[in-house]
């Protein structure tokens, strides 16, 4: 029998609003509708990773980062999403760069943050790939 391989299935965010931490992302880098199951609301992206939204019982919540690697048709998307909405953004995670995008790599760049104050990127190239 062949082993399986090692592919990333899910991971588990700290949220102080799960519901809306998972709309947040999924409105914004147009993902499917989130979906609910026990104490999670779930973000399905393509190749079956999840991110899971959970409301832990602590007052503060560690921010962490998460980074998307998106094509340039869906960059423009999710960049016009940003700005409609008013999201203050940055080109770098200094946050020096206000409303401006990187040309980091090759490709481009931006960072924001979801309304539990967790680090997102989205970027059209992957480091190191120039």
């Amino acid at each position: 029998m062949s082993p399986v391989p090692v592919t990333f299935n899910h991971s588990i965010l700290a949220a102080k609003d799960r519901h809306a931490s998972a709309r947040f992302m999924a409105d914004i880098l147009g993902l499917a509708e989130p979906t609910t199951w026990g104490p999670f609301t779930s973000v399905e992206f393509d190749g079956g990773v999840t991110i899971q939204f959970a409301e832990p019982p602590v007052d503060e919540i560690q921010m962490q980062h998460y980074a998307f690697l998106v094509d340039d048709e869906r960059f423009d998307e999710i960049l016009a999403r940003v700005q409609a909405r008013e999201i203050p953004y940055t080109a770098d995670p200094q946050l020096s760069k206000p409303q401006e995008i990187n040309t980091n790599h090759g490709g481009r760049g931006f960072y924001f943050f979801d309304p539990a104050g967790h680090g997102l990127e989205v970027l059209t190239r992957p480091y190191g790939d120039e």
